[in-house]
């Protein structure tokens, strides 16, 4: 009930903000390219192992995810391609901002493990997506499942900031892997009714 509340007084506000940024002549889908390039910049910034710096771009970044939404809803302008723009683009993002970390574990020989990790949130990451686009492409609506993107983003950009990239990383790859297999099981159930 009280997460419910935090998430509807979030949305309102940032409808709001979507409101006034469309005033600024900014296109959705330009919202989108910028928060694209702005992740390779975090992704850069990881890579040189400035971590915590990625973290406060990586907020910034993510706030670009939420704000071509807003825009295209105060605008009016909610397209399927502008959809389809957006969720193929967020997939480069993330990639972008995981390859980075992967360079810097790699330039700092931290070993297999954390290489293993960061590969195995990047494979979860983009199934998570991919089970929801092919349950949708079956008729299936699916917006469930405790790790989307949103919280991805948060507790990556959190594990930056307090300079925890390995422990975020183990989060990460249980979490996204475990999102895929709930979504999975959710659309079997959808299909068995």
């Amino acid at each position: 009930m009280l997460s419910s509340l935090v998430a509807d007084r979030v949305r309102e506000r940032v409808l709001r903000l979507g409101a006034l940024l469309a005033r600024t002549g900014l296109t959705p889908n330009q919202l989108t390219v910028m928060g694209l390039v702005l992740n390779g910049v975090v992704g850069w910034v990881a890579a040189e192992g400035r971590l915590q710096l990625a973290g406060v771009l990586l907020i910034v970044a993510g706030a670009f995810d939420m704000l071509d939404g807003a825009v295209a809803r105060a605008t009016g302008r909610v397209t399927r391609f502008g959809g389809v723009l957006d969720s193929v683009l967020d997939r480069y993002a993330e990639a972008f901002v995981l390859g980075g970390l992967l360079i810097w574990i790699v330039r700092t020989e931290l070993g297999a493990v954390p290489v293993l990790l960061c590969y195995a949130t990047i494979v979860g990451s983009i199934l998570v997506s991919y089970v929801r686009a092919r349950a949708e492409g079956a008729g299936i609506a699916l917006t469930q499942g405790f790790f989307a993107r949103p919280e991805r983003i948060v507790v990556l950009a959190l594990g930056l900031l307090l300079d925890r990239p390995i422990w975020v990383l183990w989060l990460l790859a249980v979490a996204t892997n475990l999102t895929v297999l709930q979504r999975l099981w959710l659309v079997r159930r959808a299909a068995r009714d």
